[in-house]
């Protein structure tokens, strides 16, 4: 029988990775999108497989539009992706965030429970969810959980009902605890993107300034295309349960920056870089670093692109692409 898998958050950085890999597995792919909204396609364009994947429509504030889902595919396997996924909008619309971002989570496990029990589930949680917390600098399985943000709030709800419903009901339920993971599909608005499109529009003449929060705090990259084999090797075994996936490996937005100046071939990053009151989180988390051992251990798992290789990625795609928007542009006129 050939496996199922439906995706939420399909649009996002994550939903085209994955669902390029389960295409790769020869997995027939639903991807979530909500009604009445009008798709953006240009992630799953960009892996050149947005034409290979079956659309349906739900809301992860809509329990009765995903209990229909649920009831009509019965997935082998749901990889939640879904999610108001910006730690800063996360402040200024914490509702929202909890009602996608914790409530969504425990609609999609009740219609597993009520419809399709043996299907496998896949949560994203994500590192900010430790906030504070560290165990000798770092984070792994068994360190506490201490957010700073409503979006870290609101993905530890989803974590402890995803333990909740696998305990409670038996259902192969997996949380993912994933530090950051970037690729050139990355979101305009996180940092990352924000510097490698801001360094190619300066590279180009497009621009003369990056305006950033702060320069200081350090995360834990990786490439999003490594991390969704994570995802998917969770749920291929023999007993489900919760991994910490990241490199091990923590660096600066100040590092981030210089190597994404370095590689566009620009000196004297400062002149260009702008700090802007206005992107400072309330609450910051000032240094993420994962302890990945057991996902390595058990899952095999390991990341292959590193994070110089991720910052020249992002930069150089950047480039290409603005490069081509602008040539479509000139052949236009």
């Amino acid at each position: 029988m050939k496996k199922t898998a439906l995706i939420t958050g399909i649009l996002g950085q994550d939903g085209p990775y994955l669902a390029r890999l389960l295409l790769e597995k020869d997995y027939k792919v639903y991807g979530m999108i909500r009604r009445y909204s009008n798709p953006n396609f240009e992630n799953l364009d960009y892996l050149g497989i947005t034409d290979k994947i079956e659309y349906v429509e739900g809301d992860m504030t809509d329990q009765s539009s995903l209990l229909n889902l649920i009831k009509t595919i019965k997935p082998t396997e749901v990889y939640n992706l879904a999610a108001q996924s910006f730690v800063g909008a996360s402040f200024e619309q914490p509702i929202l965030t909890t009602e996608v971002n914790s409530l969504g989570v425990l609609y999609l496990l009740e219609a597993i429970r009520m419809f399709s029990p043996t299907t496998k589930f896949y949560q994203a949680s994500t590192s900010e969810m430790f906030g504070l917390s560290n165990k000798n600098g770092y984070q792994d399985e068994t360190t506490p959980f201490h957010p700073r943000s409503p979006y870290g709030v609101s993905k530890v709800y989803a974590y402890w009902i995803t333990v909740n419903y696998r305990e409670a009901y038996r259902i192969f339920a997996c949380n993912g605890i994933l530090f950051n993971h970037e690729s050139p599909i990355r979101g305009k608005q996180f940092v990352t993107r924000k510097i490698s499109y801001g360094v190619a529009k300066i590279k180009l003449g497009l621009a003369n300034e990056i305006r950033l929060g702060a320069l200081e705090p350090r995360r834990d990259w990786g490439f999003a295309g490594d991390y969704v084999e994570a995802m998917h090797l969770m749920l291929q075994q023999e007993e489900p349960d919760d991994y910490v996936v990241g490199t091990g490996e923590s660096h600066s937005v100040k590092e981030f920056v210089e190597l994404a100046f370095k590689y566009a071939g620009i000196d004297n990053w400062q002149k260009y870089v702008k700090i802007d009151p206005r992107f400072k989180r309330p609450a910051e988390i000032y240094d993420l670093k994962a302890d990945p051992k057991k996902a390595m251990e058990k899952l095999g798992w390991k990341p292959k692109v590193s994070f110089k290789e991720l910052v020249r990625m992002m930069v150089d795609e950047d480039i290409k692409r603005l490069k081509e928007e602008l040539n479509a542009k000139r052949k236009k006129a």
